[in-house]
């Protein structure tokens, strides 16, 4: 019986695991059992199926059977970061390739997918690509669909490592046709969408990343019994979450990634499991936990930063992020990896006082967000060049960009984002004298904020832009012009009904002016509808 004919992945493994107690399972039984075992999580059970698999086929005399089951342990141990064991198996298979003369089937491109693999994991992705032409060679050549894809995946990969995005994200996105028409096996199905969700956040492609999650998600309710979201797929799962404003979830979430992580087996991703919890705890203002997680993520093996220079500087340690920001720019090469460090260097620069270096890191953003060319950054760059010119004091070149920003950021449904740029965008009309823009914007961004629970943004907005209310900032005669201008009559009108002079209407409505920043009777009646003065 095929494991897949089961009711779900957790019968096929208990029949198997219960069929294994009484009687000495076959080598094909066992290769079922493994599967059956990492499908559900249980990765110990897996590797010693696998293993026992790969004695018994060696005892069989089935050499390619027994490098096959070598080659797909080894794919496992490289996809939870354990390189050197993975290292050992494909080693392992190869010897009983060579040895036994087995070099001209599929069992030849999968040594040679799975030597090229560490060469692309190390950055050495060039010198692997005539091993990884050869093994999709080998596979097209015997229709095997599981090499074919993969060898497809890990081209990709290599493509991206050489800093050919297009290509390489064409190459994904071929791989996942045979994925999505269920061509390869369910392990290989697993794989290929957490590598492909992971390689498309590392390139910002964040709407690709997003679309691949959703067909992962309903890959995952299909397959009944499934431990869903392993691995990497669990840390890029919390950052979708985050970025599309779900922070109660992507909270929950990263936690228990946190915990699945970290073992046993332990998982190569969980210092980017705890980056991703300090990055959620960080902007709901949980500062003392988001030390701690930046801290852990640090032991786990994942750079910090520049989380935690955005961290330092929520802290008011502006002097700490401002060091981290420029060593960042010193030591951080190649267009991927400083598009990562760029927008956080550009607001630790601005927060610091230093236009001239802000300016200098935004014109940078602009060019990798054009090469790179992916929504995400070019939003990134907007709302970079638009924040600068805004300190320049060119508040109306920054405007246009500001709003690009927010239609990027709105496209995407980064709300947090949207609702960051909309601050900027009322900062930028209050410099113009558009007081009732402004007002509109910031009154905006509050409520964006308020609704994700954004408490550090919160603070920040009130001391650019205290809550002008009409009951606290207006004395008890102001408000009655207000809500008479708001009414439609002129001072004349006004001086009569509140018994007063015209002059002094005229020094009231100055006033009003001044304390709620407006410019106008029109927003100034605008002010008075939307504050429930008049109805």
């Amino acid at each position: 019986m095929d494991v897949r004919e089961w009711a779900s992945w957790e019968h096929a493994f208990a029949g198997l695991s219960g069929a294994g107690r009484h009687r000495p399972l076959d080598p094909t039984e066992l290769e079922q059992l493994a599967l059956a075992a990492y499908m559900t999580g249980r990765d110990d059970a897996s590797e010693q199926a696998w293993t026992a698999a790969h004695r018994e086929w060696l005892r069989r005399r089935e050499p390619g059977r027994a490098a096959l089951c070598a080659f797909q342990q080894a794919l496992g141990l490289f996809f939870r970061g354990e390189l050197a064991p993975a290292t050992g198996w494909v080693a392992r298979g190869g010897r009983i390739l060579s040895e036994t003369g087995h070099d001209d089937g599929v069992e030849r491109a999968w040594l040679l997918l799975l030597t090229a693999l560490p060469a692309v994991f190390s950055g050495d992705a060039r010198a692997a690509h005539a091993t990884l032409a050869e093994a999709e060679a080998i596979a097209r050549r015997l229709g095997d669909a599981d090499a074919l894809m993969f060898a497809r995946l890990v081209c990709g990969l290599s493509l991206i490592e050489q800093d050919d995005v297009p290509a390489g994200v064409a190459l994904l996105d071929e791989a996942m046709v045979a994925v999505t028409a269920d061509e390869v096996s369910p392990l290989l199905a697993g794989i290929a969408y957490c590598q492909v969700i992971a390689l498309c956040e590392r390139v910002f492609d964040v709407r690709r990343a997003r679309e691949w999650t959703d067909a992962l998600t309903r890959w995952c309710a299909a397959q009944p019994g499934l431990v869903p979201f392993r691995g990497n797929c669990l840390v890029h799962r919390c950052e979708i979450l985050r970025l599309r404003g779900a922070w109660p979830q992507a909270l929950e979430e990263a936690r228990q990634a946190c915990d699945s992580l970290s073992g046993p087996p332990a998982w190569d991703a969980l210092g980017s499991a705890y980056y991703q919890l300090a990055e959620i705890q960080r902007l709901r203002g949980e500062l003392v936990d988001a030390d701690a997680s930046y801290r852990r993520a640090a032991a786990a093996g994942r750079d910090p930063e520049p989380g935690l220079a955005l961290l330092h500087l929520a802290q008011g340690r502006t002097d700490l992020a401002t060091a981290t920001a420029r060593r960042l720019l010193r030591e951080t090469r190649g267009r991927v990896a400083r598009a990562r460090v760029l927008p956080a260097c550009v607001e630790i620069s601005l927060a610091a006082g230093d236009a001239a270096t802000a300016r200098c890191v935004a014109d940078e953003l602009a060019l990798v967000a054009a090469s790179l060319d992916t929504p995400y950054l070019h939003a990134l760059a907007a709302h970079a060049s638009g924040a600068v010119l805004l300190a320049e004091g060119d508040a109306a070149a920054a405007l246009p960009l500001l709003r690009e920003a927010y239609a990027g950021w709105s496209g995407l449904e980064a709300w947090y984002e949207a609702a960051r740029v909309r601050v900027s965008i009322g900062l930028a009309c209050r410099e113009l004298g558009d007081g009732s823009a402004a007002e509109l914007e910031l009154d905006a961004a509050r409520a964006a904020f308020e609704r994700l629970g954004a408490a550090p943004e919160l603070v920040r907005l009130a001391k650019l832009a205290p809550r002008a209310r009409a009951d606290d900032a207006l004395s008890p005669r102001e408000t009655e012009v207000l809500a008479l201008v708001a009414a439609g009559k002129p001072n004349r009108a006004i001086a009569a009904d509140l018994f007063i002079s015209e002059k002094t209407v005229a020094r009231h409505l100055s006033n009003i002016f001044a304390k709620l920043g407006l410019s106008s009777r029109t927003e100034a009646a605008a002010y008075a509808y939307r504050r429930g003065l008049v109805r």
